[in-house]
């Protein structure tokens, strides 16, 4: 069977920017799984982008991050609903200007009954020496279908700027 991409939303961050992206009522039906494409800027010189699945901000997240910079390569866990540090998955204010970082998100089996597995691809564009690429892995335990994403900043990190962009995507099986 082919699988095929369904755009089930999007959102394009207006003057001003924003701390958070939400996409809610997500259909429950129809779908296996959920990839969310992100290209985003801070409008701090650091920030960490946090996923919060059905409004969960509890202690029910863990990842595992790996780094790379041209280099170092370096790893770090977390229990946090953290998704990328050190500004990497969000091109940071000190970067290129007009740049944005890219981070693919991946969520199998997001309507299951069992913990939700996650994984990110990310890849900050600074024209530079230095550049970063990262992979995180992470577990949400709660056991609920997923019916709402949120996409943040970190408290104190300032704000997605204008133009940043974030689509949801539904994985049918055809």
């Amino acid at each position: 069977m082919a699988n095929t991409y369904v755009k089930i939303a999007s959102s394009t961050v207006g003057s001003g920017g924003a701390g958070s992206v939400t996409f809610s009522s997500i259909p429950q039906t129809g779908y296996t799984d959920l990839v969310i494409k992100v290209s985003a800027r801070c409008t701090q010189n650091f920030g960490d982008m946090l996923i919060r699945f059905n409004s969960d901000s509890g202690a029910n997240y863990s990842m595992r991050q790996f780094r790379g910079d041209g280099s170092n390569v370096s790893s770090s866990s977390s229990s946090a609903q953290t998704i990328g540090y050190a500004g990497l998955s969000i091109a940071r204010s000190g970067y290129t200007a007009n740049t944005f970082g890219n981070s693919e998100i991946y969520i199998p089996n997001a309507f299951g009954s069992s913990a939700k597995s996650y994984s990110v691809d990310a890849l900050n564009e600074n024209n530079a020496t230095q550049a970063d690429a990262m992979l995180v892995v992470g577990l949400w335990s709660g056991t609920a279908a997923i019916n709402s994403i949120t996409l943040s900043t970190d408290v104190g990190y300032g704000d997605f700027t204008q133009y940043s962009t974030f689509y949801l995507y539904g994985i049918k099986n055809s």
